[in-house]
């Protein structure tokens, strides 16, 4: 976690640094893609709301207990970059959160996926348009393989589909969308690390009206969801997101989010390997072309 928690900005971007991005960025994306699959393991067991708070809660306590290893602890965030973090921590950490679990109570891991990696799409727009990087041929093209990767994995996906899930899958994908382009700016701002563990701790108290009804939900909770939502606040949440901002911090915004569309193809594996669910040929093809797609559209 050492070169995660950097906070200066490299002048140029070596071998070295790429390779640090792109380790940075593989870690978020493995550890969200078992974020989908954790989530439709408890969902049985904890509401959205309360399972949304406990996930952040632990996330925020995580990242504290990360931030106090630094010698010595010094958060210094002006007026402008608090909003900011505050905003990306409200739409982002707390609502993308709250709609996903929400709507994995009602459609698959694998739908969910596909879904919810519609937002690097809605990125890719936004901060060609808002941000300046622009519309390159290999984003687009790469963009397009990819969703149809993530496409067929939906195809062979399997589990009850109805319309409220897939609604809220959506409404997270936005959710992601707009929270991704508000950290960005964010991140100009404050550092990585500063900017999750704040953003989390806002997300907390954000969330705190649901904590009567989490401590109801606990007490008839099995150890095995307790464990789930202790994994999904400390990995796919403190670590994921600090290994994301700090590649975000160093990436276009647009190109970066296009590795996401990986996730649908690590949710398929970690399936298979923590489930038993073995993953059809449609599948198998999703994720190569998924992977594929994030190759093209990183290519200059």
């Amino acid at each position: 976690m050492t070169d995660l928690l950097e906070t200066t900005r490299p002048a140029g971007a070596g071998k070295t640094d790429i390779g640090k991005i792109a380790a940075a960025a593989g870690l978020a994306v493995v550890l969200w893609g078992s974020s989908f699959v954790a989530i439709r393991g408890i969902a049985h067991a904890l509401s959205p709301g309360p399972l949304a708070l406990l996930r952040l809660a632990v996330a925020a306590v995580t990242l504290t207990a990360i931030a106090l290893t630094r010698r010595p602890v010094r958060v210094r965030v002006t007026r402008t970059a608090f909003l900011l973090v505050a905003a990306y921590a409200v739409v982002w950490l707390a609502g993308y959160t709250v709609a996903l679990n929400a709507g994995e109570q009602h459609v698959d891991a694998g739908t969910a996926a596909l879904l919810v990696n519609l937002a690097p799409l809605l990125v890719a727009v936004a901060a060609g348009k808002f941000l300046g990087e622009g519309f390159s041929r290999s984003l687009v093209v790469g963009s397009l393989v990819a969703l149809g990767g993530a496409a067929l994995i939906a195809t062979a996906a399997t589990g009850q589909r109805n319309w409220a899930g897939v609604l809220l899958c959506l409404l997270a994908a936005v959710l992601y969308a707009a929270g991704v382009m508000v950290q960005k700016v964010a991140l100009r701002h404050v550092d990585g690390l500063t900017a999750i563990w704040l953003g989390c701790v806002v997300a907390t108290v954000v969330l705190l009206p649901w904590a009567p009804q989490l401590i109801g939900e606990l007490r008839a909770a099995s150890g095995t969801a307790v464990l789930g939502a202790v994994y999904l606040g400390v990995f796919p949440t403190a670590i994921g997101f600090t290994a994301w901002a700090y590649a975000l911090r160093r990436m276009d915004a647009g190109r970066l989010t296009t590795v996401t569309y990986a996730v649908p193809a690590a949710s398929v594996l970690l399936s298979w390997l923590l489930l038993g669910e073995i993953p059809t040929l449609y599948g198998l093809i999703g994720g190569a072309l998924c992977l594929a797609g994030v190759a093209i559209s990183r290519r200059r």
